[in-house]
Formats: structure tokens, sequence, C-alpha cells
């Protein structure tokens, strides 16, 4: 039989209660930010800026979701919003004709241009300047496998 795991150090109990919070507070602080200042939720950042990184800014509706963690039909209310804001539109997918395509519009680029600098200082004021002479690669690094080994 194999050896029960050793309890938390107090140091490793302190990191776990602090991750737990940060997972909590910061996405509604970003979100805030970008509520008050753009009147845009983080989810249409996310969408905007996921295919604003693509090859034709062009993504499957389905991968967008998967992308930007949400349920296909959360995604399809979401992408009905931002059509009638002009900012994407949908297109048959060519290869399968049941799916469909969320293509950004050269205006949903110019709104996540716009909004970038709100979301960027949002980040750095929340984030990033809490962070100061930490080994940021390393911290990369460890999130990275962390979320690859699930």
């Amino acid at each position: 039989m194999a050896e029960p795991p050793a309890p938390l150090t107090p140091d490793e109990e302190a990191v776990m209660r602090a991750l737990g919070r940060f997972l909590l507070v910061m996405p509604r602080a970003l979100d805030a930010d970008l509520e008050r200042e753009q009147r845009m939720s983080a989810s249409e950042y996310s969408v905007l800026r996921h295919l604003s990184e693509t090859p034709g800014r062009l993504l499957r509706m389905s991968d967008l979701a998967t992308a930007c963690d949400m349920s296909l039909s959360g995604m399809t209310r979401l992408a009905t919003k931002l059509e009638s804001l002009g900012y994407l539109r949908r297109d048959r997918c060519p290869e399968d004709a049941r799916g469909a395509n969320a293509v950004l519009t050269d205006a949903g680029l110019a709104r996540l241009q716009q909004a970038w600098p709100t979301h960027l200082a949002s980040v750095r004021r929340h984030i990033f300047d809490h962070l100061d002479g930490l080994d940021l690669r390393s911290l990369a690094a460890a999130f990275t496998a962390m979320t690859t080994d699930t």
C-alpha cells in the first residue's frame, strides 16, 4: 500500500490559500476594470483577442468556445451579441456545412485595440506590480506544467 501524502507545510498551505483567493478575485477584478472603463466584459475581450491571434482572424465556433473556456451554447450567445455590434461575423465552415466559423471584423479588431490599454493597465496593476523580483520564467513554467498535467 502506498504511503499517504505528507501534510502541507505552513508555507505550502499559505500558497494554496492565496492561490484559491487569487483564482476567485482576479478574474472579477480584471472584468470589473474592462466593464467600468470600456463597457466590455472579459469574455468579450477574450473572444476578440483569440480571434485576433489566429490566421485569417477566424476560428471554428467550437474551437473558440474551448479557447475561451465556455460552453458552445454560451459562445453562441456571446457571438450573437458581438455580431450585432459588428465585431464578428459567422460564416459557414467550408469543410463542414454543419459548423460555423467566427471571423473577427475590422471593427472588432479596432474595438480590441481600443480596449487593450485598459486591460494591460489592469493586468499590470493587479498582477505584475506584485511580482517584482520573482523569476517570471519559472513561474510561467510552473503554471504551464500545472495546467498540462490534468
